[in-house]
């Protein structure tokens, strides 16, 4: 029986080969979904861990239920403001890290 060997790869291989490589459109816009998508799920999970509903969570910053529920799912179309909202209610702290691309910066 011949013995067959399987060439392994590291996550950011597969990703350049599927998504292309850092820096170009459609690799940008998954690595932007992928921390939208942790950051809903990283509020949910400081609610819970408040032991909190999405219904009390809503009354201590002023919204619906229906829309922590939409913020847990997919925080694409909401403000900096709510979610410093939210995790100042939750009692929590959050960082936000700006990167500076190194291109040529130059005004109109």
């Amino acid at each position: 029986m011949k013995e067959e060997k399987f060439k392994t790869k590291t996550l950011n291989q597969l990703k350049d080969k599927h998504l292309g490589e850092i820096g170009t459109p459609d690799r940008d816009k998954y690595e932007f979904d992928l921390k939208v998508e942790i950051l809903g799920q990283m509020i949910k999970s400081a609610r819970k861990e408040r032991h909190l509903t999405q219904e009390q969570l809503g009354e201590l910053i002023g919204v619906q239920k229906a829309q922590i529920s939409k913020l847990e799912r997919n925080t694409k179309n909401v403000t900096i403001e709510t979610i410093l909202k939210v995790f100042r209610a939750l009692k929590t702290n959050i960082r936000f890290s700006i990167d500076m691309n190194e291109d040529n910066f130059e005004l109109a």
